[in-house]
């Protein structure tokens, strides 16, 4: 079976330890799978037969932003196996100049963190951002959720969706981690599409195959959130629920080979 890692992290070698164990200190893990970086990311996918991964990382800072496009720019250039997407920061003002600049390169579009970045998946600060994603054909990818934080959760992501619905939102860890019940009820949209990462390790299969009920299958992406997970691990996760071959064959590549235009 054919496999696309859809959500995967990765770190500039300065950051790594230190962006590694904010993750692990965010979940409250008490360990991590891997190290951030792209070798490790390529290392653990190969094992599992993973055949492309979209990457990213996220600026917690204005300042960061420009220096983690260029590194996600260099490493998808070092690795044709790399898909990569931008960020972007809501203090970070000239975003037009750097979005055209990013996507000359290649990427996409951009992940974006409201937990760690401190500001609203809504914040008007980025309706403009989200303007002009819509106009280029661009997409975004949040974190969504979750139940400590207010910055991501779902009613604020079906506002951005509702706000521009041609702008393709990927809302991570199926709408909502730890908010499963309210992202099902909410993100169920057109232009909202969901991963599995970071799902499956920390509620009942009960959340996912409920999730396959309420969202578009086609619609639903495999990510690991790597460095957190094993791709064996996550694999394994997903295959256990038994699902028809047919939705997994969707699941693991075809939605978001279809979704990016592979």
């Amino acid at each position: 079976m054919r496999i696309i890692d859809a959500h995967a992290h990765i770190f500039p070698p300065k950051i790594e330890a230190a962006a590694t164990m904010a993750i692990q200190k965010f979940y409250d893990m008490p360990s991590m799978r891997h190290a951030g970086s792209p070798e490790a990311l390529m290392a653990s996918g190969r094992k599992a037969g993973v055949e492309k991964y979209l990457v990213f990382s996220t600026a917690t800072t204005k300042d960061q932003v420009k220096s983690v496009n260029d590194f996600i720019i260099a490493s998808c250039r070092a690795h044709q196996e790399f898909l990569g997407v931008g960020t972007i920061h809501a203090d970070f003002t000239d975003f037009e100049e750097e979005l055209v600049r990013i996507s000359g390169f290649g990427l996409r579009g951009i992940k974006i963190h409201p937990d760690f970045q401190r500001f609203d998946v809504d914040d008007a600060r980025l309706f403009p951002v989200y303007a002009f994603l819509e106009r280029a054909g661009m997409f975004v990818i949040t974190h969504a959720g979750d139940r400590r934080y207010p910055y991501s959760h779902p009613d604020k992501i079906a506002r951005v969706a509702l706000a521009f619905p041609k702008l393709r939102i990927i809302a991570a860890h199926f709408g909502g981690w730890t908010m499963w019940a309210r992202a099902r009820e909410m993100l169920a949209l057109p232009n909202v599409y969901v991963d599995t990462s970071s799902t499956l390790g920390f509620t009942k299969a009960d959340d996912v195959l409920e999730g396959l009920q309420a969202f578009d299958e086609t619609h639903i992406f495999f990510g690991t959130d790597f460095p957190m997970w094993d791709h064996e691990e996550e694999i394994g996760r997903l295959l256990a629920l038994n699902l028809p071959e047919r939705t997994l064959e969707r699941i693991f590549y075809e939605n978001f080979a279809a979704f990016y235009g592979l």
